[in-house]
């Protein structure tokens, strides 16, 4: 068969249905509930608001869309999160076929990330990690469209401004990549003075403000607790000198075996392991800021302020790692012989669902085997025995009165933890172990 563009295109469309297919009905037959992070958000969802106790809100604003069009219908949410990285994957190939002029290149730079297990076996659970994805492609994707050109459109810098701030009210670590890509524009208008400035740029910036002014009148409303959440989780408070140093070298040591199967499919790949870094090179600078500078700052904060980077955090940042592979040993890829490399991909295709399931099925003390349903009809019977209103609230936990929410044919709303002067405000109201039910 020619290999030609349309060729190219119709496998990675077979690539990415595929993918989606894959993991949305594996975890749907083997799962028994909702992993933590989803009910977490549909949780919030229940009661949208332009933040919450632990995030912004856009994590939880897509399950809730998806919860009013289809319901308590568990495959769903799993589809939402392959749609999320389907999109990135499709901008990922389209930057990639861009920049390559060459559509076997930009395939092979997708085909790589599903070795990264970020985008696959961790994928199922749809949360703030997973939401960024899409938002993170476009915006590397049009911030390129800017870098690429002299010819600056207002569009272009439109897009910037709102896939940031989609991704920002994601999750706050997307201002790691927003301040790798200023930092660039910045060396690149004011310290080399080979790119000139501007005043379309500052749209992205008056866009990226505009829509998190509510977000930012929330968090001052609500005395900044995103972020304490966020500081707590880092372990900052606890650190020492020691956790300077440990920390930043665990930090170092996860991002290997993470790449591990990554690195064994670039070794099927590439012959000849040769390169060159130019950094006059503008394309190959621009692929060193997205893909690095993000991870080094990362590092750095770890280093400097001993905080713990949890492995998870970092789920977008390797979406353009397969394009940096590619380009950086391009002359060395030999299209003719790529037999290895996809015998090597399609392992890892297979492999990753095939551990999932055996995983899901082995194991039977996982959050993905509560009793979700069995609990919300147990208690919808309890307080029907007591009862004829029906229930609209549930306080508790995000997991377990979470999980009422979700699964209570009434999808009460979720207001947050048990509380005296709460439950002295509804009509009826009735608690079983950690949660409690009522009516206003």
């Amino acid at each position: 068969m020619t290999i030609n563009n349309k060729n190219i295109h119709n496998a990675f469309y077979i690539f990415t249905i595929s993918h989606l297919i894959f993991w949305t009905l594996i975890p749907s037959i083997t799962n028994h509930n909702l992993p933590l992070d989803t009910i977490e958000a549909l949780a919030w969802g229940s009661n949208l608001d332009w933040g919450f106790n632990k995030h912004p809100p856009m994590s939880a604003f897509f399950p809730e869309v998806f919860y009013q069009i289809f319901g308590p219908q568990d495959w769903v949410y799993y589809l939402l999160s392959q749609i999320f990285v389907i999109i990135s994957f499709y901008y990922v190939f389209k930057f990639s076929n861009e920049l390559f002029n060459n559509n076997i290149l930009g395939l092979i730079s997708v085909l790589l990330l599903e070795s990264i297990y970020f985008y696959n076996f961790t994928s199922p659970e749809f949360n703030v990690n997973v939401c960024q994805l899409p938002f993170w492609s476009l915006t590397v994707y049009y911030s390129w469209k800017i870098y690429n050109t002299k010819d600056i459109k207002f569009f272009d810098c439109f897009f910037v401004g709102l896939f940031a701030a989609l991704g920002f009210l994601s999750k706050y670590l997307f201002i790691y990549l927003l301040v790798s890509i200023d930092l660039l524009f910045i060396y690149l208008i004011f310290i080399k003075k080979v790119k000139k400035f501007d005043f379309k740029y500052l749209i992205s910036f008056e866009v990226f403000f505009v829509i998190l002014i509510p977000h930012f009148i929330w968090l001052n409303d609500n005395e900044f607790i995103t972020f304490a959440y966020g500081l707590a989780r880092t372990g900052l408070e606890q650190s020492n000198f020691f956790d300077h140093i440990y920390n930043s070298l665990i930090f170092i040591l996860k991002q290997i075996g993470i790449l591990i199967p990554f690195i064994v499919l670039i070794w099927l790949l590439v012959k000849k392991f040769k390169f060159k870094l130019n950094l006059k090179d503008k394309n190959l600078l621009f692929l060193l800021t997205i893909n690095f500078l993000p991870i080094i700052l990362m590092f750095l904060t770890s280093l400097i302020t001993g905080s713990k980077i949890r492995t998870m955090w970092l789920t977008p940042f390797y979406l353009f790692s397969g394009t940096f592979i590619v380009y950086l040993f391009q002359a060395q890829i030999n299209l003719k012989k790529l037999k290895p490399f996809m015998i090597g991909f399609v392992f890892f295709f297979f492999l990753s669902p095939a551990l999932y399931s055996y995983v899901s099925i082995s194991q039977d003390d996982k959050r993905t085997d509560y009793p979700g349903k069995e609990i919300a009809i147990k208690t919808q019977y309890a307080w029907d025995q007591q009862f004829n209103s029906t229930i609209n609230i549930v306080l508790g936990d995000e997991w377990n009165a979470g999980n009422l929410s979700y699964h209570l044919k009434s999808r009460p709303i979720w207001i947050g933890s048990i509380k005296r002067e709460k439950l002295d405000q509804l009509k009826d109201y009735m608690c079983l172990d950690s949660i409690c039910v009522g009516s206003r």
